[in-house]
């Protein structure tokens, strides 16, 4: 078994995806985090998840499961890709090596039928008994929502969080491309 990292981005509306110039796998922190990884020998996958707009639960897995997961893999998601890969280890019951949330998110939003389903779901307890090092990244200025659903993450999986100042949503807008205690955490 090899180690190796995955990186799930998060979830963006369709007008985000019109205007931007790359996608949502080469966005915020994640070809910075990416580029310093490889750069330590370590093999990185970054896939494109399907019509991040509309995230859909089945067509992730699918995506995903086209990737090496093992006892050494550590998974990084961002936003709703922290919603997809908790499920998705409660589901699979795999072992892995670290478990890390950004700026988790597991709040559909009023009306928002599409984005029930995907977030909607019963997190597995378990997955810390599967699972070295959960750790979960927050800002003092996170929406509101946003420490709903790591205190949701949270009061299940036990991780070591770690709040950092004016990260906001850890976006590029929120914080810039660099984020070296991400770095720290993934070679630690």
């Amino acid at each position: 078994m090899r180690k190796n990292v995955i990186i799930i981005h998060g979830c963006s509306s369709r007008d985000e995806e019109k205007q931007s110039s790359s996608p949502p796998s080469d966005r915020h922190w994640i070809s910075w985090v990416r580029e310093e990884l490889i750069a330590q020998g370590t093999s990185v996958a970054t896939p494109l998840m399907p019509e991040p707009w509309a995230p859909d639960y089945n067509k992730y897995k699918t995506e995903f499961e086209k990737l090496e997961v093992n006892e050494q893999t550590t998974l990084i998601g961002h936003s709703c890709g922290c919603a997809f890969l908790v499920r998705w280890l409660g589901d699979s019951k795999r072992k892995i090596d670290k478990l890390i949330l950004v700026a988790p998110w597991k709040i559909a939003g009023d009306g928002n039928e599409i984005k029930k389903v995907f977030y909607e779901y019963a997190i597995d307890a378990t997955i810390k008994s599967r699972v070295n090092k959960i750790v979960m990244f927050t800002s003092d200025n996170e929406a509101e929502n946003g420490k709903k659903s790591l205190k949701i993450f949270n009061d299940v999986l036990d991780g070591k969080v770690i709040e950092l100042k004016d990260r906001g949503h850890y976006t590029r807008d929120d914080m810039g491309e660099k984020f070296p205690e991400l770095l720290g955490e993934v070679l630690n």
